[in-house]
């Protein structure tokens, strides 16, 4: 049975301009440092911080409320172990043979390679999955909307948690990732999205030296076309 509409009031403060401004400057600033780690200290930290990341995550929108997600913490050395073995088995087929040269090369700046020793030396695995669809109260199938973008906006909501709180953590996508499900008991309405590593830097870790993208370069107002550039794949 579906529910009917049922409005509540909105809890919203509106701040003043002056305070926006000095919010919007410190999270472009906090933000930018954000890197993606795969050194991590194997000092550990409250399981809890891993949770309230994950609640506040789940405070993303989701396609009619749905909420299709579903993330499993890890943090048994034995099953990371099984995970790391299950992992650097499919990242070697990859790097072998299946993705093609282009990929390597857009990888090789990068620095990865199929060995992924980060899955056992960070204190916690978080694993992300998207569920195709939910059961409702009567045990029937239920239909979720928008799958894979209510699940992306909570994925970006809980990195942002995990860095504002200052650990670090990986967008680690081993491809096939069926393993996952399979090693965490997982439904098989449930697809595994993203596997994240969660844990302070180790002391010596090191990041590829990147470029991020200007601002002009990833936002236009309306249909300004000035910075347009022509596409070869679109003829133009």
């Amino acid at each position: 049975m579906s529910r009917e509409y049922s409005p509540t009031p909105l809890s919203f403060e509106r701040k003043t301009e002056e305070e926006m401004d000095q919010i919007s400057l410190r999270l472009e600033s906090d933000l930018s440092g954000r890197r993606s780690v795969r050194h991590f200290s194997s000092d550990s930290f409250p399981r809890e911080w891993v949770d309230r990341a994950i609640a506040a995550a789940s405070t993303a929108p989701s396609g009619a409320h749905r909420q299709p997600w579903h993330f499993v913490v890890v943090d048994e050395p034995d099953l990371k172990r099984q995970i790391r073995a299950a992992a650097e088995q499919e990242e070697q087929v990859s790097y072998s043979g299946r993705m093609p040269q282009e990929w390597l090369d857009a990888l090789q700046p990068i620095g990865t390679d199929a060995s992924k020793p980060f899955l056992e030396e960070a204190p916690f695995l978080v694993v992300l999955f998207a569920e195709t669809h939910g059961v409702n109260d009567s045990g029937s199938k239920q239909k979720n909307y928008y799958v894979s973008e209510s699940v992306g906006i909570a994925a970006g909501m809980f990195i942002s948690a995990i860095h504002k709180l200052g650990l670090a953590t990986l967008t680690h996508t081993p491809s096939p990732m069926k393993f996952l499900r399979d090693l965490l008991g997982r439904p098989s309405r449930e697809k595994p999205f993203l596997l994240f590593p969660i844990g302070y830097p180790a002391l010596e870790c090191q990041v590829p030296d990147l470029k991020r993208k200007s601002l002009e370069e990833v936002r236009s107002y309306n249909r300004d076309g000035r910075n347009h550039e022509k596409d070869p794949a679109n003829g133009e």
